[in-house]
């Protein structure tokens, strides 16, 4: 009888095992045991950005390859946009100035010579300047990433304001205006803005300055960062900020136009889809001021795909200013770039695609990380 009433006992729960085989309970001061993925390689995030950065190195590297292939397969001939069709006809000029540039090996043998400078941060020397590449470039890009800064803090501000108001006020004047703006910005194309921008606003009301980044009687700050507004802010020459400042006003606006209205629309978007979440309406329901509700439950959400729209419109931004430097004689990567494509400078064209290509890696690595510390459902992941 005691032996059916011993077989009729529910099994005791499986708990950790002693030295005899005999399962005990952990004591109150045994410490939880960690997650098998965490002993088994680390913290979660340091997996990430060592996958992450492994994987930008593995692209760098195709950026190189495609850039010397595409460069190369472009029509034309660098000795004659370089010499001239009257050095042409002397074959000894040609010979040298092509085993000088390297362009008498082939193919294959250019692009190891080009990733061994690479590994020593060497880029080539520019065929319109004289000069490596890397000088060039740290002259021109900072000029580049001033602009393009500028313009995406402009839009993130003003896009994401105006993407939670239409949210907010949806199928109300507000919304309609705002719509109308975004359909606006993103339709009108950015050099032709440029062009009435700097006519109306320069040549017509003179109540910006004109082209460059300063006025010429005042000169560059002192370099230290090639920021000029920093620059002048560190060398403590307020009349040098002031007309940097205003210099990159409108030139700024102007790109920023088109991200405006595409920052405006996703977030629009992005904002009514969490409005329309369960836990937004039992956070109503608690009574939570809507503030709170917008800041710490709304935006929080919807910044994942607003995060990712801005990564991708500053990469655009940095690669896409061609023309806007071109009409205010914006001194930035652009110009070097449209230079040296028409004189087809091929060391200074692949310098410009791998920092154009790198900067877009790093946007994407950011952007990544930002996902983690936003949103905890990537962090779990």
């Amino acid at each position: 009888m005691q032996e059916q009433e011993g077989a009729a006992l529910p099994p005791r729960p499986a708990t950790p095992l002693d030295g005899g085989g005999e399962p005990v309970s952990p004591g109150p001061g045994t410490p939880p045991a960690r997650p098998a993925a965490r002993r088994r390689g680390g913290h979660p995030l340091a997996r990430f950005l060592v996958r992450r950065i492994l994987m930008a190195v593995l692209l760098a590297w195709g950026i190189t390859l495609v850039t010397f292939v595409l460069t190369n397969l472009v029509p034309g001939d660098p000795v004659a946009a370089n010499l001239g069709q009257r050095a042409l006809g002397d074959p000894a000029i040609v010979a040298q100035w092509r085993a000088d540039h390297g362009l008498d090996k082939p193919l294959w043998e250019q692009y190891l010579l080009h990733l061994q400078g690479l590994t020593h941060g060497d880029l080539g020397m520019s065929q319109q300047s004289h000069r490596p590449v890397s000088e060039d470039l740290a002259e021109f890009v900072p000029a580049t990433l001033e602009l393009a800064g500028a313009a995406i803090l402009v839009s993130l501000v003003l896009g994401v304001a105006f993407g939670v108001v239409a949210a907010l006020r949806r199928d109300r004047l507000p919304d309609h205006l705002l719509r109308v703006l975004s359909l606006i910005g993103i339709s009108v194309p950015t050099f032709w803005l440029a062009l009435v921008a700097f006519y109306v606003f320069f040549y017509r009301l003179q109540v910006t300055p004109g082209s460059g980044r300063v006025d010429p009687a005042l000169g560059l700050a002192p370099g230290v960062t090639g920021l000029q507004t920093v620059d002048a802010l560190l060398a403590g020459r307020w009349d040098i900020f002031v007309s940097a400042a205003g210099h990159l006003v409108t030139p700024a606006l102007v790109l920023a136009l088109y991200t405006i209205g595409l920052l405006t629309r996703f977030t629009r978007s992005a904002v009514l889809e969490v409005l329309g979440q369960d836990y937004v309406r039992a956070a109503r329901a608690k009574g939570l001021p809507g503030r709170v509700i917008l800041f710490r439950y709304v935006l929080r959400s919807a910044l994942v795909p607003i995060i990712t729209v801005a990564g991708l419109a500053f990469g655009s931004l940095l690669s896409g200013t061609v023309l806007v430097e071109a009409i205010f004689a914006w001194p930035g990567v652009g110009q070097y770039a449209y230079k040296s494509a028409t004189t087809l400078d091929l060391p200074a064209v692949m310098g410009v695609g791998l920092v154009v290509g790198i900067v877009y890696l790093v946007i994407n690595l950011i952007v990544d990380v930002l996902y983690g510390i936003i949103d905890p459902r990537v962090r779990l992941q």
